[in-house]
Formats: structure tokens, C-alpha cells, sequence
């Protein structure tokens, strides 16, 4: 076998994890041709002198429509300062269709965080190999990486960002990376990158997708803010994930607003719990939320048989006893996870619906690691660089950075830092502007039902403030069973793929 190498150089990290699955028939990479693209670059110091070049390797993805060979390449590209100096590396995984049609769109995928790689859509999602948990009678999570059947690949071709100081993404020095963690500098930086892989690879005239999971969400429409202001670019279509989108409803838990928008995903998630979910059931909480509970929660704190009926309601709706509803005036957000699914177990912000033994059961409140996020979804940070070393060919040494704490501790909201910051932040007035100056544009927000850490009332109530004549058929809310990353459920990624490939359909349609 032969591997494509492009000339300039490339990010390294250190692989954390061993191989969960040789590629399969369809994967192996193809013998192929070595290229390049752009004269050498400056010489590299610091860590920055630590990263291989570029690998670009040839596949063929394998589907019921028929065989797509494609190229994927695994890289970076630098980002220069004013002083002509390179500021940093960012890393990024292609996978392009060989002989693609005119028209075919271009995709660029990041999470959010602040400070997450983009190995959760990339192989929980979007690309061509996903890692598959399955469950087995012992009750662990053996991941093994495999083939996806519901990869976007055949509609769109990919492009994986990963933002600076996250996966192999680095700035050339620790003061320069202040510099990126921001929601502005954060925004410009990638906006800069997508318009120098556009101006590279020649797809100035392709349509160009945004898609951000959480916090990648708010960023998508920050980004495609920054590819219109600051770049030239317009963006076709937005799938935000599991978003963020106003920092109010989730920074303030004492909110009466703020709990009702919630409230419904506390009761998918007992629902779910107890086995006996529908939409018809969900429907009846949900107008319960923005009625008697809400118009409660604004007055005063109800009293005698009326306050009892009241908190016996939630009760039943969260698992909460009535008791502890009580004491927080039917405000329950900071208490669900210790109380929710009785004493000595916690339940996951991320998938309210999972249950773990609570590590604390001392405490008053919640001290507890997140059963997902700092769970099983962890095995994404060594899932990845696995498959790239064996399926991509691209041998990085230094660590991969899945979930960096630093970046999100440094994080600058609005010129602020923190939550007072982040509660300040929000991207209605975003979308607001970039519905009313692309005709073209239209986005589609995705939740999971039982994700109490951004739930899905929170984004339906932006989008139903919107202008109608901006958000009629141009933005819509599509929710599926399961939580923050709903996706690792095989029928919810299943739904949401017929969904998502509509939505690419129509915009070619158009």
C-alpha cells in the first residue's frame, strides 16, 4: 500500500487507547499516489515541530445505493498572524467522493464544549465508521468501531474540525492560545480555516453545510456569521445537535421560564425509565409546563390540598418525591439528578433516563461524574486516534484531546468569563440576521427528549419567536428518543438520518 502525503505539515498526538477494530473489506485504504499541494512551510518550533504531515488515503464506502469510492484525508492547516508567523495548527479529517457531481455539497462538522474534539459526530454520527456500544450481559459497554450504515457521505462530502486546543489542534505557544478561546476569536479562526480549505480544494461554488453539536451548535451560527463578515462565504444549510442556543434558560435554574422549558425533558426521561414512554404522554406534560406549572412558578408558592395536588403532580412527572418538590417550591432542576431516580442513585444530564450508583450518597447535592459524559462516550478519545493510525494512516504521538477543561475554564463569553458570561450568550439574534440576508438558508435544530443539560423546550421556545416571515419552512425542531447524544442509539441515529438527508434533498430541490 502507497499513502498520499500533501507537503506541509501536520498535527501529532500521543494515541491513547489500542485498536478497537481492524478496518473492514470496505474500509482498507486503496494503494494511491503521493501529492501535494503548496510550497514548504516556515519551520516549525515548539509543538508545533511535533506533527507529521498530512495523509491522504483512498476508500470506498459500501451502502445499499452502491459502492462511493472516496479520499480521506487526516491534516492540518496553519493559520498565520499579522507578523507572518504561524498562530496555530488546526486538524482536520476529509472524506471526499472521487468523481463527485457537480453541486455536491461540502459539510463541516465540529462539537462544542467549549473545548470538545469533534470525535462525537465524526464517529458517533457522521462518518463513514462509527463506534458501536454494545451492551453485554455483564452490563459493560464494549466499544468496537464499524461500519456506518448511516453515514452522511453519500449525500455530502466531509470535512471534521477540530477547534484550536482540542484533538490535535494547537496553538504555536500557550499565550498565543488566549487568543482562540473566545466566542469571537473561536468563530473567526474557524471561519478562517473554511475559507482556506474552500480557496485550496476549489469548492468556492459547492454548497456549504455548518453542522455543531451543544455548544457547537451556538457555534455554527457564530461561524457562519464570521464566513459571511469576515470571509465572503455564505452558508447553504445549519444542523445544530443537542444546541445550545440561549444562555438564560440554561444558567438559571431559578427561573420559572427557565424550569418550565425543562420540565418536559425531566418527564421523557422518567418516562423512558419506566418503560412506558409515548408522544401522546410527553404531549400532556408538555402543556402542563407552560401552564398551570408555569403561572405557579410565577406566583406565589401554593398552599393547603391545592399546593399538595401541585407538587404530588411534578412528583409523578420526575420521580421527585413530594417532599423534596416541596421544599424547593416545585423548582426542581438542581435537585433532579440526586433525587430523581431514588436514594443511592444519580441520574446523567446528558441522558436523564441512565442511572448510576451515586458515589456520594452523603452528599446534599450532586458530586457525581456524568454516567455519559464521563463514561462510556470517553471511548471516543481512544477510539479515535486508533482509527486513525490504522484506517487513515496518519501516526500522530501526541495525545488527543477529546474534552479539554482548561479550554472551557478560560472560555470568554461576551468579554467575561464563567457563567455570569455564558448566561449573557445567546445566537437568536444571530440566526435572526443570517435568515433575513441568505434567502437560501435553512436550519434544522435535532434534540434528544431526555437531555436535561439543554433540552429541547429551550430551543423550540427560540424558534417560535422568531419572525414568521424569517422562520416559516426555513427552521425547524426535529426531537428523537434519548439524550444530549441521542445518536448512539442505533433507532434514533437511524430516524434522524432519513431526517437529515430530507433536509440536504430539499435544499437541493430549491
Amino acid at each position: 500500500m502507497r499513502i498520499r502525503r500533501l507537503s506541509f505539515l501536520a498535527f501529532t498526538v500521543l494515541i491513547c487507547g489500542s485498536v478497537l477494530a481492524q478496518p473492514s473489506e470496505a474500509q482498507q485504504p486503496a494503494p494511491s499516489q503521493e501529492r501535494g499541494d503548496r510550497s514548504a512551510p516556515q519551520e516549525d518550533t515548539g509543538i508545533l515541530s511535533l506533527l507529521p504531515a498530512d495523509v491522504t488515503t483512498d476508500h470506498v464506502f459500501r451502502n445499499a445505493s452502491g459502492d462511493l469510492p472516496y479520499t480521506a484525508t487526516a491534516g492540518t492547516i496553519d493559520l498565520i498572524g499579522q507578523d507572518a508567523q504561524r498562530t496555530a495548527r488546526i486538524f482536520y479529517t476529509s472524506y471526499i467522493a472521487r468523481d463527485r457531481a457537480p453541486g455536491r455539497p461540502v459539510t463541516f462538522a465540529f462539537n462544542g464544549g467549549p473545548g470538545a474534539a469533534s470525535a462525537y459526530l465524526h464517529l458517533g454520527l457522521i462518518g463513514p465508521r462509527i463506534v458501536d456500544f454494545t451492551t453485554p450481559d455483564d452490563g459493560g459497554r464494549m466499544p468496537q468501531l464499524i461500519d456506518n450504515p448511516e453515514s452522511w457521505l453519500p449525500f455530502t462530502d466531509l470535512v471534521f474540525i477540530d477547534p484550536v486546543g482540542t484533538g490535535w489542534s494547537r496553538a504555536a505557544s500557550d499565550d498565543v492560545a488566549r487568543n482562540f478561546y473566545g466566542v469571537r476569536q473561536d468563530a473567526e479562526s474557524l471561519a478562517k480555516f473554511i475559507a482556506l480549505y474552500v480557496q485550496r480544494n476549489d469548492r468556492l461554488s459547492s454548497p456549504k453545510y455548518l453542522v455543531g453539536e451543544s455548544y457547537g451548535g451556538f457555534r455554527a451560527a457564530k461561524v457562519a456569521t464570521a464566513m459571511k463578515d469576515s470571509q465572503g462565504l455564505l452558508v447553504s444549510g445549519i444542523a445544530m445537535i443537542s444546541p445550545f442556543l440561549d444562555g438564560r434558560f440554561l444558567a438559571n435554574p431559578d427561573d420559572p421560564l427557565s424550569a418550565a422549558l425543562q420540565l418536559p425533558s425531566l418527564g421523557a426521561a422518567r418516562l423512558e425509565r419506566d418503560g412506558s414512554f409515548s408522544r401522546e404522554k410527553l404531549a400532556e406534560i408538555e402543556k402542563f409546563a407552560t401552564g398551570d406549572y408555569l403561572t405557579t412558578l410565577v406566583g406565589p408558592s401554593p398552599a393547603g390540598e391545592e399546593g399538595q395536588a401541585f407538587y404530588r403532580r411534578i412528583s409523578a412527572i420526575t420521580g421527585i418525591p413530594a417532599d423534596a418538590v416541596e421544599r424547593t417550591r416545585g423548582f426542581v432542576g438542581d435537585i433532579y439528578n440526586k433525587q430523581a431516580a431514588g436514594p443511592g442513585r444519580v441520574v446523567s444530564s446528558y441522558e436523564a433516563s441512565q442511572i448510576a450508583p451515586d458515589a456520594y450518597p452523603e452528599a446534599s447535592y450532586s458530586q457525581n461524574d456524568d454516567p455519559i459524559l464521563d463514561g462510556y462516550t470517553r471511548a471516543y478519545g481512544a477510539a479515535f486516534p486508533s482509527y486513525a493510525r490504522h484506517e487513515l494512516r496518519y501516526l500522530a504521538e501526541i495525545t488527543y484531546t477529546l474534552l479539554n477543561e482548561e479550554v472551557n475554564r478560560r472560555w470568554e463569553w461576551n468579554g467575561s468569563r464563567g457563567s455570569d458570561g455564558r448566561a449573557l450568550s445567546s445566537v437568536s439574534g444571530d440566526i435572526r440576521d443570517l435568515l433575513s440576508v441568505i434567502p437560501g438558508l435553512r436550519i434544522v435544530v435535532a434534540h434528544g427528549l431526555s437531555d436535561a443539560l439543554t433540552p429541547y423546550g429551550a430551543s423550540r421556545y427560540v424558534i417560535e419567536h422568531l419572525p414568521p416571515e424569517l422562520a416559516d419552512a426555513r427552521i425547524k425542531l426535529d426531537t428523537y428518543r434519548g439524550g444530549h447524544m441521542f445518536y448512539t442509539r442505533p433507532a434514533s441515529r437511524q430516524e434522524f438520518a432519513d431526517d437529515i438527508k430530507t433536509f440536504y434533498s430539499a435544499g437541493r430541490d430549491e
